[in-house]
């Protein structure tokens, strides 16, 4: 063997990524996956094609600055990760992408969407708006050249892309959302999900979902951390914090669960990024949260809400986030938290939070059917003869499980 570690035979610039392959004659379809927020976006559409029998899946992870827990993540689902040198030197049939690292060295059609609900932030400098996935450097691959496809999921997305990236606009496909689509379905399991998280009779579920950055409501949590410790009683009210994977990837486990120790030991969950918060959201009876894609996702719930932070500099004037922050009521310093989840549930009024929520996608419950047309349009293949099957998200673990997870042992207690 070469002193690189890769078979002689294997080195070959167009040779394919595993040689003693069983099945061979597969269409090869790379899963670009450099984060672990483009992972679970890319994980969401593989179904579509993964079961194919002539279609063979591969992922690999380019560099990338927050890729921290992706190889946890990966190892966890039984996924093998196929080194980014190597992938960049294979000719694949289709590249999916939930973000732009990477695609520059990418052989193979690219097809590109959105990680989160839709493209709700903007980015600073520049001139005009300048919104996060949808400018040039996002979408155009070498030699300005647009993918062969811009997977988006609200038809007045395409308006900001004629805007931001013209060229890009005759690639553009709208889709819908699939994080959207599951968590509609699966509305009607909400009992099933409390009781699969612990909840006794009586018990409230407060969720707070964060972004990351220092604008996301998790860099208010100095401030808001002692008020979830005293003024919600432990015996009625059951606390969920569900922090963005990159902030995760930056701070890591041990430093996040720390600072939430205290939290954690009053019975608090502290939702790892590995785990779907999805079902936490959809069982929660109040969330305060921020200009974040859970917060906006969370308007499907048909629950009340709090902001904690809805910078104005952060988001897109044009996007959901934008409306809700006009719509949910903000939390507040001077009044006590008690009080105000009372108000926000005795003013939430469904009516105006209905139209916050279709604004992510313009295609409801019909991405499966539209992304696998697209995909196997871009593959060459034929669809299969069956329709799309919607499945309802699985049970979470429960909520005592997320708060002791990391703890370290008590005195007397044994260790695995």
């Amino acid at each position: 063997m070469p002193a690189t570690g890769i078979p002689k035979e294997d080195r070959q610039p167009h040779s394919p990524p595993r040689q003693r392959l069983t099945l061979t004659g597969r269409k090869n379809v790379l899963a670009v996956v450099p984060t672990v927020t483009f992972f679970q976006r890319v994980c969401e559409v593989l179904p579509l094609v993964e079961t194919d029998l002539r279609v063979q899946v591969h992922f690999s992870a380019p560099p990338h600055d927050l890729g921290d827990g992706l190889a946890r993540l990966a190892h966890g689902l039984g996924i093998s990760v196929l080194p980014w040198e190597r992938a960049v030197r294979t000719d694949f049939d289709l590249a999916l992408a939930a973000g732009p690292t990477g695609l520059d060295a990418v052989r193979a059609p690219v097809i590109t969407m959105p990680h989160g609900a839709g493209f709700q932030k903007r980015r600073r400098g520049g001139h005009g708006l300048r919104v996060p996935g949808l400018c040039p450097e996002d979408i155009l691959l070498p030699g300005g050249r647009p993918p062969a496809a811009v997977a988006l999921p609200h038809r007045d997305d395409l308006d900001l892309l004629a805007r931001s990236c013209p060229e890009a606009l005759p690639a553009a496909t709208v889709v819908g959302d699939p994080v959207r689509d599951r968590i509609a379905h699966s509305l009607r399991r909400r009992r099933a999900y409390r009781r699969a998280l612990g909840l006794l009779p009586g018990q409230k579920l407060v969720v707070l979902p964060s972004t990351w950055g220092p604008c996301s409501s998790f860099a208010r949590i100095e401030a808001l951390l002692p008020r979830l410790l005293t003024e919600l009683p432990a015996d009625r009210y059951r606390v969920a914090v569900l922090i963005h994977p990159n902030a995760w990837a930056v701070h890591g486990p041990y430093q996040l669960r720390a600072w939430l120790r205290q939290l954690r030991r009053r019975g608090g969950a502290v939702v790892p990024p590995e785990d779907d918060w999805r079902p936490v959201l959809i069982a929660a009876d109040w969330i305060v949260g921020d200009h974040g894609s859970v917060t906006v996702y969370a308007t499907l719930t048909g629950r009340p809400m709090l902001l904690a932070a809805s910078p104005v500099q952060e988001i897109n004037p044009h996007a959901a986030a934008a409306e809700l922050a006009h719509t949910a009521p903000a939390l507040t310093p001077s009044c006590p938290l008690t009080e105000q989840l009372r108000h926000a549930r005795a003013e939430y009024r469904p009516e105006r939070y209905r139209p916050i929520a279709a604004r992510i996608s313009s295609e409801p419950g019909r991405f499966g059917r539209n992304m696998r047309r697209l995909l196997y349009r871009t593959l060459g293949l034929g669809e299969p003869a069956h329709p799309v099957e919607a499945e309802p998200l699985p049970l979470p673990p429960s909520l005592d499980a997320w708060a002791a997870a990391g703890r370290p042992p008590r005195s007397g207690e044994a260790t695995a």
